[in-house]
C-alpha cells in the first residue's frame, strides 16, 4: 500500500472515531441535563416547514420527582371505610354495583367493562342473634379528600351508598365517625362531616376547564385497601360519555387507580383537585390504563350545594331532546350535525314560556354554543334559578333568539335527555293506517293521539332499520304536522324535492322522538 493511501486511510478512522466520540458525548450531556431538570414541564422546539408536525424532543425537559407535591397533598386525601347489613342475602359487597348496564345504550360486548369502584370488601361477621338467620355485617373501604380544615370531606355517593356506619381515617391513623351532609345520586358526589379538635389539612379544587389533554396528573388514594397511595400519568381525553348519567363529562386519564380508589382526588402538579377519580374501563377488573373522574368545575358546585342544603339546586328547562345525527342535519337543513334537537316540549315550563317549538334544534345557551346534544343538560343543571337566559334555535332554516327564566328543578323531574341514534335508511317501506278509536284500542294510543299509525313494516327496509315499528305514530313529516296516512305520503313527496333525508316525528306510547330516513 503506498503512504498517500495509508494516509487517507488513516484520516477516514480518525473521522470516524472523532464522529463516534462527538455522539457519545451528546448523549452524555443529554443525560446530565435531564438530571438536572425537575420540572414536570415539556419543553419544544417548533419544527420547521419542512419537518414532519411532531414535537421535537431534542434538549426537552423530563418529568422530575413528584415527592414534594405528594407530601403536601397527601396529608388532605383520606380513606373511607364503610360497613352495613344487607338483611336476607348471603353477602353484601358493599354498595350494589353502580356501574352503566345494557340501558345507557353502550355499545355490545363493552357495557361489562366500565365500572364504578365500588367498595373493596373485606370479610364479613355477623353480630346478630345466633338462633336467627344471619344478616352478614361487610365491611369495604373507599377514598375521599379534605376541602376544609373544619372536617368536611369529599367523596364518591356509591362509597357510602347502602351504609349505616362510615368511618374516616386520617393518614396519621385518627379515625373519626362521619356524617353524610349531602350525596347526589346523579353526579356520584357525596360530602362527609367528621368533628376533629384541631383544624385538618386540607386541599383546594382547581379549574379542570384549563386542563389539556397530555397534561400531568397525580392520583392518591386508597386502592385495594392498601392505604395512601400515589399513581401519576396524563390527561388522555376530555368530555367523556360513559353513559353513567345525565351529566357525565369525565375526564379521561391513564394514571392507574383500582378499586378502592373511588373519591380520591386528581391533583395537577399545582397540587389542586382538578378530578374525582370514580370510574375505569376493565376487562379484568383491574386497571388497564383507562380511568375516568368527574371533573372540578362540575365537583365545585355539587360541593357546595350538598355542603350548605343537603341536595343539589338545578336549573329546569322542560324539553325532551336528542341527537342531531348526520340525516336529521340535512333535513333539517343544518350545515352540519350539531346542537339537540327538541322533540317535546312539556307544558307551562320555561321552554313552553319562550316559545321553544318541537322540531326546534338549540344551538346556543346563554351566550355558549350547544355542540353536542349533551352540552345542554350541563349548562341547564348548572344555571341557577331565576336566571334569565338567551336560547338560540334553528328554526325551518333561519336562527332564531328567544329569552327565557330559567326554573328550579322539580322533584324526581328527570334532566331533558333523551339520546336516541336515528339510524341511516333510504326508501320507506310502511304501511299507514288512519288514527281511529279501533286503532287506539288496538295500539294502546292515548285519546289525543294524532296523526299515522304504522300498521306493517317490511322486514329489512330502511324504516325497518330506522327502528319504527307498528303501533308507533307519525305526527310531523319535515316539521308539519300530519293528520293521517295521505299527509304523511303528501309530505314525504313535497320533502324529498327539498332534502336528501326526510325527518319524521315518531310517538311511541310517552314519549316521542325525531327520526330520519335517508332517501339518497
Amino acid at each position: 500500500m503506498s503512504n498517500k493511501s495509508e494516509q487517507r486511510s488513516l484520516l477516514r478512522h480518525k473521522r470516524k472515531a472523532k464522529y463516534t466520540l462527538t455522539v457519545i458525548a451528546a448523549a452524555l450531556a443529554g443525560t446530565l441535563v435531564g438530571a438536572q431538570m425537575m420540572s414536570p414541564a415539556f419543553s419544544t422546539v417548533t419544527p420547521s416547514p419542512a419537518q414532519p408536525a411532531t414535537a421535537l424532543r431534542a434538549g426537552a425537559e423530563q418529568p422530575g420527582s413528584f415527592a414534594d407535591l405528594i407530601a403536601e397533598v397527601k396529608p388532605a386525601v383520606v380513606n373511607i371505610s364503610t360497613s352495613g347489613r344487607m338483611p336476607g342475602m348471603g353477602t353484601w359487597n358493599g354498595p350494589q354495583f353502580r356501574g352503566p348496564g345494557p340501558e345507557f345504550n353502550l355499545p355490545p360486548g363493552i357495557e361489562q367493562y366500565f365500572r364504578h369502584f365500588f367498595q373493596q370488601p373485606f370479610g364479613n361477621e355477623d353480630n346478630g342473634d345466633s338462633e336467627k338467620t344471619p344478616t352478614p355485617r361487610v365491611q369495604a373501604v373507599g377514598s375521599g379528600f379534605i376541602v376544609d380544615p373544619s372536617g368536611y370531606v369529599v367523596t364518591n355517593n356509591h362509597v357510602i351508598d347502602g351504609a349505616d356506619k362510615i368511618t374516616v381515617i386520617l393518614e396519621d391513623g385518627t379515625q373519626y365517625p362521619a356524617e353524610v351532609k349531602g350525596r347526589d345520586e346523579k353526579t356520584d358526589l357525596a360530602v362527609l362531616k367528621i368533628k376533629a379538635k384541631k383544624a385538618l389539612p386540607y386541599v383546594t379544587f382547581g379549574d379542570s376547564d384549563k386542563t389539556r389533554v397530555g397534561d400531568w396528573v397525580i392520583a392518591i388514594g386508597n386502592p385495594f385497601g392498601l392505604g395512601g397511595t400515589a399513581t401519576t400519568g396524563i390527561v388522555s381525553a376530555r368530555g367523556r360519555d360513559i353513559h353513567s348519567g345525565p351529566y357525565d363529562d369525565y375526564i379521561q386519564i391513564d394514571a392507574p387507580i383500582n378499586r378502592g380508589n373511588s373519591g380520591g382526588p386528581l391533583f395537577d402538579t399545582s397540587g389542586h383537585v382538578i378530578g374525582v377519580n370514580t370510574a375505569i374501563f376493565s376487562p379484568n377488573g383491574g386497571s388497564v390504563g383507562i380511568g375516568f373522574a368527574i371533573p372540578s368545575d362540575m365537583a365545585k358546585s355539587v360541593v357546595t350545594d350538598l355542603r350548605q342544603y343537603g341536595k343539589v339546586e338545578r336549573g329546569w328547562f322542560g324539553v325532551q331532546i336528542q341527537t342531531v345525527t348526520e340525516d336529521l342535519a340535512k333535513g333539517l337543513g343544518l350545515k352540519e350535525p350539531k346542537g339537540a334537537l327538541v322533540a317535546s316540549v312539556v307544558a307551562d315550563s320555561p321552554a313552553a314560556k319562550a316559545g321553544v317549538q318541537t322540531g326546534d334544534v338549540i344551538i346556543g345557551y346563554n351566550g355558549k354554543q350547544v355542540t353536542r346534544m349533551r352540552d345542554l343538560p350541563l349548562m341547564v343543571a348548572e344555571t341557577k334559578a331565576n336566571t334569565r337566559v338567551d336560547v338560540k334555535v334553528w328554526r325551518k332554516g333561519k336562527e332564531h333568539t328567544l329569552t327565557t327564566t330559567i326554573a328550579r328543578m322539580p322533584k324526581e323531574q328527570t334532566v331533558a335527555a333523551s339520546d336516541h341514534q336515528a339510524v341511516e335508511g333510504g326508501k320507506l317501506g310502511l304501511a299507514l293506517a288512519p288514527v281511529t278509536p279501533e286503532a287506539r284500542q288496538q295500539y294502546q294510543l292515548p285519546e289525543d293521539t294524532k296523526g299515522a299509525v304504522i300498521v306493517g313494516v317490511r322486514p329489512d327496509s330502511p324504516a325497518a332499520d330506522t327502528g319504527l315499528r307498528v303501533g308507533d305514530v307519525i305526527t310531523m313529516v319535515d316539521q308539519k304536522p300530519v293528520s293521517g296516512p295521505q299527509d304523511v305520503v303528501n309530505q314525504v313527496k313535497q320533502a324529498t324535492s327539498k332534502h336528501e333525508s326526510i325527518v319524521m316525528l315518531v310517538k311511541r306510547g310517552d314519549t316521542q322522538q325525531f327520526v330520519a330516513i335517508n332517501m339518497g
